[in-house]
């Protein structure tokens, strides 16, 4: 049985998965199995796939109709072998030592049913990140994961394959922040999620794709703390969901969207929880100036700042 079972899901990914598929072969801790899931590509993704199965046995591909990532990742870890599953989309990259730094995470903190770190942000693969995230470490609170979501990106989780399973795994129903829907659940069902402070990921910042639709991306947020239940008190709420508008507004000033987007979300934020919101040493403060003057900041260095 593999340490690891690593569950890509793809779609039309062929710009990318050369790269993705590189940086796990590359990983110092070689004891794992890929499962590939091709969610009905129309490109030659699953020609890709193929080839890369046959001159390396640990990848194993699995060919389905167009339903969405959660499913796609579903059906991904339904067919793990190994105790721990890790994602990785197919356009992000791992660090060599992505693996072997989670295993020595893990054996340290054996009450761990999930891991994650840090995330350098690139645009472009042969240039330099822009930036990389923040993450307090230790163990993750419900309401970490409401505010800012330090895990960010599925290419950043690990899980015990028992918990993922036990919960169900992801939503199908839900395209936007079904992931940290998970989360949600992951933590309110009383399992312990830990962050390590090194750098584990790569994530290729995007203009395009799910993560750029910010309205969807905050009414998942509203159904992933539904899931909550009645964990959350009302000024909790408030606090986190100023805290995620602010995540939101950023997101939207580096996005090549009108900046009056980036300003709604901030204002909306800040008449939530004004303390929650220019809290955190200068992160809120500048985010708040950057969004009332975002007109006149060219575009290239919003992007810079706030990637």
């Amino acid at each position: 049985m593999p340490r690891f079972s690593v569950v890509i899901a793809c779609y039309n990914a062929t710009e990318t998965l050369a790269e993705t598929l590189a940086s796990l072969q590359s990983q110092d801790e070689q004891d794992w199995e890929a499962i590939c899931v091709d969610d009905g590509s129309t490109d030659a993704t699953l020609d890709m796939l193929h080839a890369a199965a046959a001159s390396d046995p640990r990848i194993h591909v699995i060919g389905k109709p167009n339903e969405g990532p959660s499913i796609a990742r579903n059906v991904g870890a339904a067919s793990a072998n190994a105790d721990w599953i890790a994602f990785l989309d197919s356009d992000d990259i791992w660090v060599p030592q992505k693996l072997s730094h989670i295993a020595q995470v893990a054996a340290n903190s054996p009450e761990a049913d999930g891991i994650y770190g840090r995330i350098a942000f690139f645009e472009d693969s042969s240039t330099a990140d822009t930036t990389t995230s923040t993450v307090k470490e230790g163990q993750t609170s419900l309401e970490d994961l409401l505010g800012e979501n330090p895990v960010c990106t599925l290419s950043n989780l690990c899980v015990r394959r028992a918990a993922f399973l036990e919960l169900d795994g992801f939503r199908e129903d839900m395209r936007y922040s079904e992931d940290l829907e998970f989360l949600v659940r992951f933590v309110a069902s009383g399992k312990t999620l830990v962050a390590t402070p090194s750098v584990l990921v790569r994530y290729r910042a995007s203009n395009n794709g799910l993560s750029a639709n910010l309205m969807q991306m905050h009414e998942g947020w509203r159904e992933a703390v539904a899931s909550a239940g009645h964990e959350i008190a009302d000024a909790q709420r408030d606090r986190a969901e100023a805290l995620h508008l602010r995540y939101l507004a950023r997101r939207a000033l580096r996005l090549n969207i009108p900046p009056k987007s980036a300003f709604q979300l901030a204002l909306a934020g800040f008449k939530l929880s004004p303390r929650a919101f220019l809290g955190d040493g200068h992160r809120g403060p500048v985010t708040l100036a950057s969004c009332l003057f975002a007109p006149l900041i060219p575009a290239p260095l919003r992007r810079s700042f706030f990637a």
